[in-house]
């Protein structure tokens, strides 16, 4: 009896899936192009699940949005626009997300076609950089997207605090707002998303993430509305903001849920400001304060009493030093990112007593720090979970002159 042969071609199409779904986004259009067999199975909705797809819409293209439906895409990028937005909506009835990041061309009026009625199905929408759309969008988005998760307007220069109450009054179901660079929006605007005017608007309180980067206009009291009103706030973003200060963190101390906090370039934040944070109840696992200039080792005492339970903590450029490094170490046993990157002031004895007590540091950021020497550097490398040691724009004092760059690390497989 002769031996059966097998072939990848006698695989029943539910196998071919299941393959399929495994490669990356170009190799599945390949695949879909070898045969008949394999163009059925490639467009098994299993196999893109999940898939964003990236378009150019430039000329009409009848068969573009069938394949899409066929195929079960329901995310879109789109990268440049030339035809109207509303060919896109009427293409994908059922699209859940929409990126029309960088689209520079798109106006209110465009966006204005395209959002005639109710899209239930839309969850995330990304008009980053979008720099013509203004709040007669944010009045048609509030009114038509009631069931948006996630809004990025980043860039967008032209929101004001008008905006921000159209969007407090339609987009209850909110999670992830980004405001960064918003810069006509002050605290009357997060007053409207915090449910601080209810007789016009009940405000986005589910908001689990608010970014404010570089919103210059807001201060303490846009902190106190945050505080009150967005109670479910997981992830915060202030970094950049001028106008807040120490004070306003004595609103943030009190938020139990808040689990990230940025403060980059925050120059009215100093030692106060943390000991606030550190005496409240928050159980933070992620604080950026780099580039805070009035942060000092007092800082490392406040985290290590109050603040123990972080995972990452980013110092870079802040004014901390060996004592500082040795206030805190003992009590950061769940550490695992520390970025401490033109901290000039750290020594080798920093680096010491950061590799006897920090064991669970899997990532460390040395950028700039030209006071360390191989001796110190020695004793880093033997962390047992170190897999990331960035050395940029450091030199050897003893006998190497030449930066060494970046270098990535094989951390301990015992290491979560």
């Amino acid at each position: 009896m002769s031996e059966l042969e097998t072939h990848v071609s006698c695989l029943f199409p539910e196998i071919l899936a299941i393959i399929f779904s495994y490669l990356d986004v170009k190799d599945k259009g390949r695949v879909a192009q070898v045969c008949t067999s394999w163009r059925d199975a490639s467009y098994h909705k299993s196999v893109w699940r999940g898939v964003e797809a990236k378009l150019h819409l430039r000329r009409a293209n009848p068969s573009l949005f069938p394949s899409l439906q066929t195929r079960g895409i329901k995310k879109v990028q789109i990268l440049s626009l030339r035809r109207s937005l509303s060919y896109v909506i009427q293409g994908m009835p059922q699209i859940e997300s929409l990126n029309l990041c960088g689209c520079f061309n798109l106006t209110d009026n465009g966006l204005g076609h395209a959002f005639v009625q109710d899209i239930p199905s839309l969850q995330v929408l990304n008009l980053s950089l979008c720099k013509q759309i203004t709040d007669s969008s944010l009045g048609r988005i509030a009114q038509y997207l009631k069931n948006l998760e996630v809004l990025e307007l980043g860039g967008c220069s032209n929101i004001t605090n008008t905006g921000l109450l159209l969007i407090a009054w339609g987009l209850h179901r909110l999670k992830s707002l980004n405001l960064r660079s918003c810069r006509h929006v002050s605290d009357v605007g997060i007053g409207h998303l915090s449910g601080m005017t209810r007789s016009a608007a009940e405000g986005c309180l589910s908001l689990e993430k608010l970014t404010l980067q570089d919103c210059q206009r807001l201060t303490d009291l846009s902190l106190k509305h945050v505080s009150k009103g967005l109670n479910k706030l997981k992830v915060l973003n202030l970094s950049f903001c001028g106008g807040i200060s120490d004070a306003g963190m004595i609103h943030l101390s009190h938020m139990t849920h808040l689990c990230s906090l940025n403060l980059r370039s925050c120059d009215n934040i100093s030692d106060t400001g943390i000991m606030h944070l550190a005496m409240g109840s928050l159980q933070l696992s992620g604080l950026d304060v780099s580039f805070c200039d009035k942060i000092g080792d007092q800082s490392m005492a406040y985290i290590a009493q109050g603040l123990y339970q972080l995972k990452s903590l980013s110092l870079c450029s802040c004014h901390i030093s060996d004592d500082g490094i040795n206030r805190m170490v003992r009590q950061m046993n769940e550490l695992k990112t520390l970025n401490i990157g033109q901290c000039v002031r750290i020594t080798d004895k920093g680096l010491e007593l950061i590799a006897d007590h920090l064991t669970q540091l899997t990532g460390i950021d040395l950028y700039g720090c030209t006071k360390i020497t191989k001796r110190g550097l020695e004793r880093i490398t033997q962390l047992p979970c170190l897999k990331v040691l960035n050395l940029g724009l450091w030199q050897v004092t003893e006998s190497v002159s030449a930066p060494i760059p970046l270098i990535s690390m094989g951390g301990s497989s015992s290491c979560s």
